[in-house]
């Protein structure tokens, strides 16, 4: 383990969080609001010494990184970033509870959206751009930005992106991983001011549309209103429902619309089963929630909207469709399982993986009847090497295991087992809402369970491994390096 290496791009990413503090701070100045105003500042002097320490004082011999260093700076930087990040809402009062302020901003940065807030409209400016701030920053990766615009050793940067991006398989879309990172920001950007200015046009505030344009972006969820979006516009919300799912898309099939590669983004396996998965799940919620609501508008917006949050796993709401019937509120738990697409900023399994364990399964059961025939699996028209699928039901196992012990932890909640089901699953998942007792947020829980949660939410937003491998006690030991 390179440790001094570890530690050194920790500082960097320290210095780099000091810096997208500034934003907050000069929203809070803009408003006025001084108890923030100073708390961001005290927070941003606390992660310069910080970033300080482990940078000028902390200067590794070896800047080399292997895959196990990839892992654990992944882990470490969000910690650390949210262990920073809460600092703020503690230091200004307005979370007093630094448990509280340590899950908002998890959340935050996991793009989950799930809230210990009861009335969030308490609230400063300062504070609620942060949170919202955070999803934006959190949705492409706080590693890929590193990687855009720090420089780092020859090649190795791809372990760190390999651990923090999403999906089965991580590639880049030109051979310069840093040219990658800028390209994919650089799309991100374009969309997040995209919807500001549509959002403009719906009546928005300018602040209002900044906010909930980083919160979409990001897939996060997190509103300034206790209603989440039911108070704004249909227009509006059909805005936001459209860009959840754009950015739920795959990145990759963006770069190729801008490179004219039409047909492979047409022929992409993935974007055709997400959107057949959105589209039937609208039909069906449709039929059974359009005696509630009388009308095909509001029915199919609301229906839309829903699907489309969910599967995103963004968490905005326009109705409590925790009152929705049984159908809805199963095909909406079913979703949350299944997620966005592979390279996109949506949490969940990913359409990919559920794609290859279908394909995967009926494979064997080919092979059972035939068991001398070579059954090749293929997604997006390429095989799929034996050890990317055997990575997948890897990931499926470990899944499970780690949703089945968060879950066993919160039964000692007096909960329903419906309220902690789906808080489980909403966390893991990087959803936000949850049904039952959790609907109108998490408060309810103790701090140790608000704990668990929180690292729920970083289990399923780094996909486990990265998580896991900083508490395995042979990430540490200094020995060999593995490539």
């Amino acid at each position: 383990m390179n440790r001094r290496m570890v530690f050194y791009l920790l500082g960097k990413i320290l210095f780099i969080e000091s810096v997208l503090l500034i934003l907050p701070t000069i929203c809070s100045a803009i408003y006025r609001e001084q108890k923030s105003f100073w708390s961001f500042l005290a927070t941003i002097a606390i992660s310069l010494t910080l970033g300080f320490v482990l940078t000028v004082l902390n200067k590794p011999k070896d800047n080399t990184i292997y895959a196990k260093e990839g892992f654990v700076i992944v882990a470490l930087t969000w910690v650390v970033l949210s262990l920073v990040g809460a600092l703020p809402f503690t230091i200004s009062g307005e979370i007093p509870s630094y448990v509280d302020a340590v899950f908002e901003t998890v959340s935050g940065f996991t793009t989950t959206g799930a809230s210990i807030l009861t009335n969030v409209e308490t609230l400063s400016k300062g504070m609620l751009f942060w949170r919202s701030f955070t999803h934006w920053v959190g949705g492409m990766g706080i590693l890929v930005l590193v990687l855009a615009i720090v420089p780092t050793d020859s090649g190795r940067s791809m372990h760190i992106a390999r651990a923090e991006m999403p999906g089965p398989i991580v590639g880049k879309l030109v051979p310069k991983l840093k040219s990658t990172a800028k390209i994919l920001y650089l799309i991100y950007i374009c969309f997040t001011l995209l919807e500001v200015i549509l959002l403009l046009f719906g009546g928005m505030s300018l602040f209002e549309s900044l906010v909930h344009s980083l919160g979409t972006a990001g897939t996060g969820g997190f509103g300034i209103k206790a209603d989440s979006l039911a108070s704004y516009s249909p227009y509006s919300q059909w805005v936001i429902a459209i860009f959840m799912l754009i950015f739920g898309v795959n990145f990759n099939l963006y770069y190729l619309v801008l490179v004219r590669k039409f047909k492979s983004v047409f022929k992409s396996e993935e974007l055709w089963i997400y959107l057949g998965i959105v589209l039937v799940s609208v039909t069906i919620i449709f039929v059974n929630i359009y005696n509630i609501f009388g009308n095909f508008s509001d029915t199919i917006r609301h229906a839309a909207f829903q699907v489309s949050s969910v599967m995103t796993t963004t968490g905005y709401s326009t109705v409590n469709f925790n009152e929705w019937p049984n159908l809805s509120k199963g095909i909406l738990f079913l979703l949350m399982f299944i997620g966005g697409c592979a390279g996109s900023t949506a949490g969940g399994l990913k359409v990919s993986r559920a794609v290859l364990l279908v394909k995967r399964v009926f494979a064997n059961l080919k092979r059972a009847l035939h068991p001398r025939s070579a059954e090749i699996i293929r997604l997006e028209g390429k095989k799929v090497e034996s050890e990317t699928s055997n990575g997948v039901l890897i990931y499926f196992s470990l899944y499970f295991v780690c949703l089945t012990t968060v879950f066993f932890l919160l039964l000692f909640e007096p909960f329903d087992l419906e309220t902690n089901l789906t808080a489980t699953v909403s966390c893991f998942n990087n959803i936000g809402p949850a049904f039952g007792s959790a609907w109108d947020g998490y408060s309810i829980y103790s701090p140790f369970s608000k704990i668990v949660l929180s690292f729920a939410m970083l289990l399923g937003r780094l996909e486990i491994y990265p998580i896991i491998l900083l508490f395995a006690p042979s990430s540490w030991l200094k020995r060999r390096k593995i490539k």
